[in-house]
């Protein structure tokens, strides 16, 4: 047998073992050859082995290692867990935002469906029970038993009101309390479809106010797209089958009495560390309307919404009243869907969902009671719609500044 002696000066005569990088570093062992059986001897320079088959083995300190492009200092589970916590953050986000649109959608919804029912039960009503004084004080007075059932079971935080708002919202409540009553008489004496026809004239009425009492005066761009609002009004008005001057008076003083409000609530209910929300003002409002109209239809009307009144009158008290509840209700229901769709939304796009508002309104009552319709009133209808739409885009340009 002959023998074979190596010597291995440093790892670095083995390049394909370990990358060159390694051989300068500190307290690295050199890898050794050994035979298959331990060796009785080593010595410092050189191993001296039978002739037999041998193995590579590294040092028991550093054992051999698969080569890696990754630093050894870099942790990718760490990064791993981050990418999927932002992904999850992401479909949360994408998630919540999808459900404020159903959200959304569905307020929208229901503020069309419970204006279509207002209408259609007030007018059925007022067709054949044609005291509107009594009438609105019944819707206050359901709206009344809302608000407080709402707030006995804090379904909604009941207000710290103070002596001074008080006196600040009791205007408002007048000019409320003139709105309904007004769109009640207009109701009882021509068709819904006129009367919301009429009703788109609401920005013009908020135009001449907001100027007469706030000093705000309006852009080119809003007068222009008044022109069409009044045109159309009143091409609808020339051609519509049930027009009557009562019932016309009465949806323009009700337009004047709603945007009287608004200029009140912009000019009375100024100082933000006294201000009430949306809702909560409107139901003080309603209780306080209640509180007025009351005695007034009394006085009036007499008490007219009674069983025995409604049997004498040959009326079927069923339906009366019930249309009656259903239409306070509705109403009821419909503004507060308005307002609770108003503190998420901005101004303008509430303004646009009002125009919309106002097209299902006069497209359903057209269909439901299925009054005649000419082309002519239709084209004036779409006209001023059309130009309440234009409104609503228009009035957030700003006048450009006046250079010093």
């Amino acid at each position: 047998m002959q023998s074979a002696a190596y010597s291995l000066s440093s790892p670095c005569s083995i390049p394909s073992l370990k990358p060159r990088k390694f051989c300068s570093r500190a307290g690295f062992q050199p890898i050794r050859v050994s035979s298959s059986f331990a060796a009785p001897e080593r010595h410092e320079h050189s191993v001296s082995l039978p002739n037999r088959s041998w193995r590579l083995s590294s040092s028991s300190s550093l054992p051999l290692r698969a080569w890696n492009l990754v630093p050894s200092d870099s942790k990718p589970d760490r990064f791993e867990v981050r990418a999927k916590a932002a992904e999850s953050a992401g479909e949360g986000e994408k998630s919540g935002s999808l459900v404020k649109i159903l959200e959304l959608g569905l307020l929208f919804g229901l503020w069309y469906l419970f204006n279509i029912y207002f209408n259609i039960y007030n007018k059925q009503v007022l067709k054949v029970f044609h005291y509107p004084v009594t009438i609105s004080a019944v819707q206050f007075a359901v709206g009344t038993i809302i608000v407080s059932l709402m707030w006995t079971f804090n379904l909604y935080k009941r207000p710290k009101v103070s002596g001074e708002q008080l006196v600040a919202i009791v205007p408002l409540a007048l000019v409320h309390i003139l709105g309904n009553l007004f769109t009640n008489m207009s109701l009882g004496k021509v068709a819904v479809s006129f009367t919301h026809t009429i009703k788109a004239m609401e920005p013009f009425f908020s135009v001449v106010l907001s100027a007469m009492f706030l000093g705000e005066l309006p852009t080119v761009w809003v007068v222009g797209s008044l022109l069409p609002i009044v045109g159309g009004v009143v091409l609808a008005s020339v051609t519509e089958a049930s027009f009557n001057w009562p019932g016309f008076w009465s949806a323009m003083a009700s337009n004047l009495a709603n945007q009287s409000r608004n200029v009140l609530s912009k000019k009375l209910m100024v100082k933000k560390e006294e201000s009430l929300d949306n809702i909560t003002l409107f139901s003080i409002i309603t209780i306080m309307s209640f509180i007025l109209l009351a005695p007034v239809a009394i006085f009036v009307e007499g008490i007219k919404f009674t069983p025995a009144y409604m049997q004498s009158a040959g009326l079927n008290v069923k339906e009366v009243v019930v249309r009656s509840l259903l239409a306070a209700l509705s109403f009821h229901a419909y503004q507060q869907v308005s307002y609770m769709i108003l503190q998420r939304v901005s101004p303008v796009t509430h303004s646009v969902g009002n125009c919309v508002k106002r097209v299902v309104v006069i497209v359903s009552s057209v269909i439901f009671f299925k009054t005649p319709v000419s082309l002519i009133n239709s084209l004036g209808t779409g006209i001023a719609l059309a130009g309440v739409f234009l409104y609503s885009r228009v009035k957030r340009i700003k006048p450009k500044a006046k250079a010093a």
